[in-house]
């Protein structure tokens, strides 16, 4: 019990914030509770479908396969591969990194899964689409066009910054994900 409250501190340290809110404030805190129970229902309807893919993910595509796509030496195919699992994502940006995990876990390289995370973030085709008709698509295609190598160029400095060890520790910890 006590390794279960130490693990969820945060949670209980704000859902103790929450009450008092509530208490003090109570138009305040009813708002406060309002936004806590949908995002709660939000990630609820989100959380679930990832993690089938992610177990999909991790029994059907080989370590080997994932290697060979995204690995250490897949140059531009692995960029590719990663833009374009990263643009046709669904689903918000945290459920992004579970499924990085599982890309570390099978042997992709680190800059791809950052390109992968970039991807996700800033290049998402609904996304683009939504900003092209809201925004105009000059906007919509200069933003992208300068995007993509920024993406890249981020990818690849934070994967230069890190050494071996700090490397080794991400991926030690994307087994995480998996187990």
């Amino acid at each position: 019990m006590k390794m279960l409250a130490k693990r969820y501190k945060y949670f209980l340290a704000l859902i103790v914030i929450n009450m008092l809110v509530y208490i003090l404030y109570p138009s305040v805190g009813q708002k406060s509770m309002n936004i806590t129970w949908n995002n709660t229902v939000e990630m609820l309807s989100v959380i679930p479908p990832i993690f089938v893919l992610l177990g999909l993910l991790d029994v059907w595509v080989q370590r080997e396969t994932m290697i060979k796509l995204m690995g250490e030496k897949s140059g531009i195919v692995g960029i590719l591969i990663a833009f374009f699992l990263g643009s046709a994502a669904a689903g918000p940006l945290y459920a992004a990194f579970p499924i990085a995990g599982v890309l570390l876990h099978k042997g992709s390289k680190f800059s791809n899964v950052l390109i992968f995370i970039g991807a996700w973030s800033t290049t998402k085709i609904p996304m683009l689409l939504f900003e092209g008709s809201a925004m105009g698509w000059n906007f919509m295609l200069t933003r992208f066009v300068i995007d993509i190598p920024g993406i890249v160029v981020i990818a690849y400095v934070t994967e230069r910054l890190l050494n071996e060890k700090e490397k080794q520790y991400i991926y030690d910890q994307s087994g995480n994900v998996v187990a």
